[in-house]
């Protein structure tokens, strides 16, 4: 029995269960309307009362001298640091620091490096540390709907890397990314990913905030036990970091922590 039998793929397309339809409520008497001249009365007043206040603090407000503005950027981030002489353009960043050219150029080379003792995966469905699209949607559970919905969001390439550790354990990384347009791809997916989470057949979790990003959570599924297989556990991250969404998928026999996956996710966190 191989532990890719039992890899429980998510469903963006799953509908959300429908919302219970309330009760009629028993029907109610209005009350009759008192007093309609007195509060007319007082409404008038209140009116009034509030225009003159605005006037008054308009008048205050033009007679003060104006306030200056804080400055817009912040000390330290913008770039260049410096002001340039009037006519002058700033240089390129170096590539090192440019997130963005990095993700143009070979995206296995942002994948977190295998650990050292890994074992090669025999289940590996990426060749040479790429994956097809269609190879990458044939994982979920309608790979039909889930090709058509990756084309829209404008998927356009996905590097890989899986490795074997222990004696059932098997972990892979996948960065997927998108196309620049009007749709966010990247962000879309990896929301979408989080949101079926909780609905998740094993899952059933909102996950833990993955600390050093702003979108990423990882996932610890309870034991997954069924007749004739093996115990098994699992976990996950999701997250993205502009044009990439990254997925990392835990699997074992034994019971994996949450140190280990928020370890993982961290340190390809830190690749991009």
């Amino acid at each position: 029995m191989s532990i890719e039998e039992t890899v429980r793929n998510t469903d963006t397309t799953a509908p959300p269960d429908p919302e219970a339809v309330a009760e009629p409520a028993p029907p109610v008497h209005r009350p009759r309307r008192r007093g309609l001249r007195t509060l007319g009365l007082i409404a008038v007043a209140a009116v009034v009362g509030l225009v003159g206040g605005t006037a008054v603090g308009y008048r205050v407000q033009a007679d003060r001298e104006p306030t200056a503005l804080p400055p817009l950027n912040q000390p330290g981030l913008a770039y260049p640091a410096k002001p340039l002489p009037k006519g002058q353009e700033p240089a390129p960043l170096p590539a090192k620091e440019d997130h963005q050219a990095k993700a143009q150029g070979d995206l296995r080379k942002l994948l977190v490096a295998k650990p050292a003792g890994a074992k090669k995966d025999k289940f590996a469905d990426n060749v040479d540390g790429w994956m097809s699209v269609p190879a990458y949607a044939s994982d979920f559970k309608k790979p039909g709907s889930a090709l058509d919905y990756q084309l829209d969001l404008g998927i356009r390439r996905v590097a890989a890397t899986s490795w074997a550790s222990g004696e059932h354990r098997r972990t892979e990384v996948r960065l997927v990314q998108y196309r620049s347009g009007d749709t966010l791809g990247a962000q879309e997916h990896t929301e979408d990913q989080q949101a079926y989470m909780p609905r998740e057949e094993y899952a059933r979790s909102e996950g833990t905030a993955l600390k050093g990003s702003s979108n990423g959570r990882y996932y610890v599924f309870p034991l997954q036990r069924e007749d004739g297989y093996l115990d098994i556990y699992e976990a996950r991250a999701y997250f993205h970091r502009g044009d990439i969404a990254v997925e990392i998928f835990m699997f074992d026999t034994k019971k994996i922590s949450e140190k280990e996956i928020r370890s993982l996710a961290e340190r390809q966190l830190g690749r991009l």
